[in-house]
């Protein structure tokens, strides 16, 4: 899977109840409040670190506390979610890695993690082998997106 059809397909699967601020939450940003569970699904198809870069100095952003992004391993930082923001970037944040499990220590995280994973895991054995009665129930509402394929 290529940066672009995990972005494309991310931006499909994330909804509200995997956001880490649901009542912030639109379809038209669909990856508000997913940085730490999309930069973890990122590492899982294309390996490297997680960066977490300080929001508290930001009193627009303060309330969310952190933002995360990946390092691949050949050194590219990249900002899946970057498009939540407007008017921010990863660059302008005082970063440090952090460790996988520290991230998914947190229940909240994990479980929305875990949610995001299965629902991604989902569309994409459903496009590997498309057939209309294998349609995951857990899934439904991603079929009825717009960019949906």
């Amino acid at each position: 899977m290529t940066q672009e059809q995990f972005i494309h397909k991310i931006n499909i699967v994330a909804q509200a109840d995997t956001s880490a601020d649901p009542v912030g939450w639109t379809a038209e940003n669909p990856l508000w409040g997913h940085c730490a569970v999309v930069s973890l699904l990122a590492q899982d198809y294309f390996g490297g670190e997680l960066i977490r870069g300080d929001l508290s100095t930001l009193q627009k952003y303060a309330y969310l506390r952190s933002h995360y992004w990946n390092r691949l391993p050949v050194g590219q930082e990249i900002d899946f979610t970057a498009t939540q923001y407007s008017d921010l970037t990863y660059t302008q944040l005082d970063s440090e890695v952090r460790e996988r499990t520290r991230v998914m220590s947190h229940p909240d995280t994990l479980k929305r993690y875990q949610f995001l994973k299965s629902r991604f895991e989902a569309i994409v054995l459903y496009l590997r082998h498309p057939h209309p009665k294998r349609k995951p129930a857990h899934i439904e509402p991603v079929f009825k997106h717009p960019n949906f394929i």
